[in-house]
């Protein structure tokens, strides 16, 4: 799991000169907690904030879209990172959200980045050091990257996948908004999904401390969603976050021919051209 670091591990490389440690927590709104204040109030030792709540291409028609290679480099830039740096995420949030921002690092040519197992929930519980108060930096010269296109699908690409079949198709929400049993309360959308659809609820794949499942445990899941390993697969959710823990699950067990439907049910569910199934996965 090259993609996972300790706290431990962490906490030894505390200081390290080429090493950015980036707070990506964002909340669902019914929450009503706010990620820059949490941040403001506790934080680990040099982090910064990410705010990956405004990391999207506010251009593109797709709800919350990947942000492009100029408005990720822009954000780096901002941040005083530099290609150079070893990248740690990390999230305080029941969604996981370091897993995006893992996500689209990874898209944008960032090969050094890890994610803290456990988020800041594990840092704090283990009693390690906090810091307060905001942060600024100076800002760096960030080029735009490389930007790995192919690991995002749009919603033509899952209706030609509809009829083909060609990459299997795995939805991380819950059962009941999966179903159709519930709305999708979040977007104020009814349930159901993407037809031929698996499902794999994200919170699955971690432990009660919230870090990540071993390996052989994570290809169980997988296995037992009805998932072939050895075939192409696309994670969906309802926005592209809790779909991307799919992603970095997969990643850990070294599946690489993975991609992500970033419009997922807030566009497919929303649209009332595009087909969509209730029930159990078949």
């Amino acid at each position: 799991m090259d993609s996972l670091v300790s706290t431990d591990w962490l906490a030894h490389e505390l200081g390290a000169g080429d090493l950015v440690i980036l707070d990506a927590s964002a909340h669902l709104p019914a929450t009503g907690r706010d990620a820059a204040a949490e941040f403001t109030a506790a934080h680990i030792p040099g982090a910064r904030f990410l705010d990956l709540r405004s990391l999207t291409n506010p251009a593109s028609p797709t709800p919350s879209a990947v942000p492009t290679a100029e408005q990720f480099a822009a954000r780096m830039g901002a941040l005083g990172v530099s290609p150079d740096d070893r990248i740690v995420v990390y999230d305080d949030s029941s969604v996981k959200t370091a897993c995006r921002a893992w996500f689209i690092m990874r898209m944008n040519s960032v090969k050094d980045v890890v994610m803290l197992d456990g988020g800041l929930a594990k840092w704090r519980a283990e009693g390690r050091p906090l810091e307060n108060g905001t942060v600024t930096t100076e800002p760096s010269s960030y080029p735009a990257p490389a930007h790995a296109a192919e690991m995002v699908r749009s919603k033509a690409e899952m209706l030609a996948n509809c009829a083909s079949r060609t990459e299997q198709v795995i939805d991380a929400r819950d059962a009941g908004r999966f179903t159709g049993e519930t709305i999708d309360s979040v977007h104020n959308l009814p349930g159901g999904h993407i037809p031929d659809a698996r499902n794999l609820c994200y919170a699955e794949l971690y432990r009660e401390d919230g870090t990540l499942r071993e390996a052989d445990e994570l290809r169980a899941l997988f296995d037992g969603a009805g998932v072939d390993l050895s075939a192409p697969v696309v994670t969906t959710c309802g926005s592209g976050v809790t779909a991307s823990s799919l992603l970095f699950a997969l990643d850990c067990i070294g599946k690489t021919d993975i991609a992500l439907y970033d419009g997922s049910w807030s566009e497919w569910g929303a649209d009332p051209t595009t087909p969509k199934e209730t029930g159990h996965a078949a």
